[in-house]
């Protein structure tokens, strides 16, 4: 019986009374995408500043920082599960030791591809000569060093969460925070402990495995209303920020978009069509992350859907997906720790006019390929960056320079990141011969976003009850 993957762009044969392209989640992101642009120049020409939103203005901040914090508040949750549970998912793979190396190694090549085009392009466009902007940026909210990173990894309690409290106006405010990095090493840590106790571990290993759905299943309820959060945030970066300041910044956004497209548009079909699979077929199946990924500037946020598209479309075993994607999403960011960083160093030492030698080049790119680890969290590419920076001795001010358009850079940076994410394990297992070819390359016919209970039995011969029920990504 032939295979047909699950998942696409666009929805499935449904019944709705709308036409199928009205219910294609593109064309709701694209749409969003207008709306937002242009209710965002009608709230900036009508006088909403980030100090003083106008009504439009407000609402547009209201919905997009709202979609923002909800897909927050399921990152601690989902990050830790999903460790775990990727950890002890290794036991039902074998070679799992094989994989997990070829796994890290394949993220540092792509890495280290990715920081030389980003330092290539740094030399070809000189994007910080000529700028002609005040060189007092915006203060970063961290900073960067390699003693903080590595203090950074040893949690301050079981769960890596702070508070801070600010007095202002007379009011107290106390926000609880979260160090992804630190959760990170918890839940590896948890992980391997549970291998290594064994069966006695079985009834904690199968509560996590329930928690990580329910997590999913609420973050599929988030992923749902992305087009209303992508006219917040688009129509909110839009009033705040305008063109003005992507123009002040033009030559270095337009570099680091140029690096993004080299990496997603050459770079990894080069990679692909070298282990002999269809260019076509991976875009066609990765896209829909890409998109929402694009959008919501969250690798976090994106897993579930990530994660699907590699089993569901990619052909990549369940096992060694649920191991390998959401590794991917916290430390594999071609797009923040890779071009970015490598870019924006160069931007810095030319806007203060350093003379970077090559013995500096070769250094940005060990911190990219070491240090992608750092980039966990909300912030990554700020922390990257200054890791950077401090690591060459250049200007920490030189942060402040770009924070105002890193909204405009962080939706592709994240694109790239995640579609990256998905690639790697489709490489390895690929090298490894367990890559189901015949579902990678079966027709797109259904649609990543709808709900599970609506899908269809699975076309895959002897597939298990749960398969069936998780298949296809529904229609």
């Amino acid at each position: 019986m032939s295979k047909t993957s699950n998942l696409s762009p666009s929805a499935g044969k449904t019944a709705s009374r709308l036409p199928k392209w009205a219910t294609s989640f593109g064309v709701q992101i694209i749409a969003a995408l207008i709306v937002g642009l242009v209710l965002g120049l009608i709230a900036k020409y009508t006088g909403s500043t980030k100090a003083a939103p106008n009504g439009l203005g407000a609402t547009l901040q209201t919905i997009g920082s709202s979609y923002v914090s909800l897909l927050q508040t399921a990152v601690v949750p989902l990050i830790f599960t999903a460790v775990v549970s990727s950890i002890a998912n290794l036991r039902q793979v074998s070679n799992a030791a094989k994989l997990a190396w070829n796994t890290l190694l394949w993220f540092a090549i792509t890495s280290l591809i990715a920081v030389l085009i980003g330092i290539g392009l740094g030399v070809v466009f000189q994007p910080g000569t000529g700028t002609g902007i005040d060189s007092q940026g915006e203060a970063p909210g961290k900073v960067g060093s390699w003693w903080a990173f590595l203090t950074g990894l040893f949690p301050k309690n079981f769960l890596g969460l702070g508070a801070s409290t600010t007095i202002a106006d007379d009011a107290v405010t106390t926000a609880v925070n979260f160090n992804v990095l630190q959760i990170l090493v918890i839940a590896i840590a948890v992980g391997v402990a549970a291998l290594k106790v064994g069966r006695q571990a079985e009834p904690f290993l199968a509560f996590n495995a329930s928690a990580l759905a329910v997590i999913q299943k609420v973050l599929w309820w988030i992923i749902r209303i992305a087009p209303l959060g992508t006219i917040g945030l688009i129509g909110n970066a839009v009033a705040i920020y305008g063109w003005d300041t992507i123009g002040s910044l033009g030559k270095f956004t337009v570099a680091i978009y140029v690096g993004l497209a080299l990496v997603l548009f050459a770079v990894y079909p080069v990679l692909v069509r070298a282990h002999g699979l269809s260019v076509k077929q991976y875009f066609s199946g990765v896209w829909p992350a890409v998109q929402l990924a694009f959008v919501s500037r969250s690798s976090i946020g994106t897993l579930p859907l990530t994660q699907r598209v590699t089993e569901r479309n990619l052909g990549v075993p369940g096992g060694y997906a649920s191991f390998a994607v959401p590794l991917g999403a916290t430390t594999k960011m071609d797009g923040c720790a890779a071009i970015y960083p490598a870019i924006a160093a160069i931007f810095v030492a030319q806007f203060f006019g350093i003379n970077l030698d090559f013995s500096q080049y070769l250094l940005i790119a060990l911190v990219s390929v070491l240090g992608s680890a750092a980039t966990a969290g909300t912030t990554g590419a700020v922390v990257m960056l200054t890791l950077t920076l401090s690591t060459l001795g250049l200007p920490l001010a030189g942060v402040g320079l770009l924070l105002s358009i890193d909204p405009i850079l962080d939706m592709g940076r994240t694109a790239v990141n995640v579609a990256g994410q998905a690639l790697v394990p489709t490489i390895v297992a690929k090298r490894q011969g367990i890559l189901d070819e015949e579902l990678y390359n079966a027709p797109r016919t259904g649609t990543a976003f709808a709900d599970e209970s609506a899908a269809p039995a699975d076309t895959r011969d002897g597939a298990p009850a749960e398969d069936r029920e998780l298949a296809a990504a529904k229609s």
